[in-house]
């Protein structure tokens, strides 16, 4: 009986230490990957001029280690990129760069990234999201809660933005 319980134990140990490990070496890897992929870019577009997927790339892992005046530089390399290349899909670069002011709370600069990436792609539910989040964080309820209701337009079964407009429509009643 005792050998059986010691059996168990040890089994149970065994596949705890197995799932751990597997956990921990996937997550090396990814972490491999991901500084791989940085220090390509980097040398890369320290050589020269890169394309605008390659700064926008860059400015994302950057953004990803919260680096966010890195980031910053590299989403206006991509904006400029983007130019000369005659790209028109500049809506992501826009709201990722009003998410790297958004880190720095910089949230009127945030603000207006964001409704330039709304300029260009009125229906970027992701860009009507992090506006909201950004009004909230001014303490401008209204706009926040347009910027979610707008956002609920374009996609319905939208989480995010049906649990803050109704607790910014809380709000509302309250006051």
């Amino acid at each position: 009986m005792d050998n059986n319980l010691v059996v168990v134990y040890l089994s149970v140990l065994l596949v705890l230490l197995g799932a751990a490990g597997w956990f921990v070496l996937r997550q090396v890897f990814r972490t491999r990957k991901t500084e791989l992929t940085l220090s390509r870019l980097q040398s890369q577009l320290g050589q020269g001029k890169g394309t605008t997927q390659e700064y926008f790339e860059l400015g994302s892992l950057y953004l990803s280690k919260n680096l966010a005046v890195q980031a910053i530089q590299q989403f206006q390399q991509a904006l400029k990129a983007a130019e000369a290349e005659g790209e028109t899909n500049l809506a992501p670069i826009y709201n990722a760069m009003g998410y790297a002011y958004f880190t720095q709370e910089q949230f009127d600069v945030a603000i207006r990234t964001y409704k330039e990436a709304l300029k260009l792609k009125e229906d970027y539910v992701v860009a009507l999201n992090n506006l909201g989040h950004a009004y909230e964080r001014k303490n401008l309820v209204a706009p926040a809660l347009d910027a979610y209701e707008k956002a609920l337009k374009h996609e319905p079964k939208n989480d995010t933005a049906k649990r803050r407009a109704n607790s910014l429509r809380k709000r509302v009643a309250i006051a």
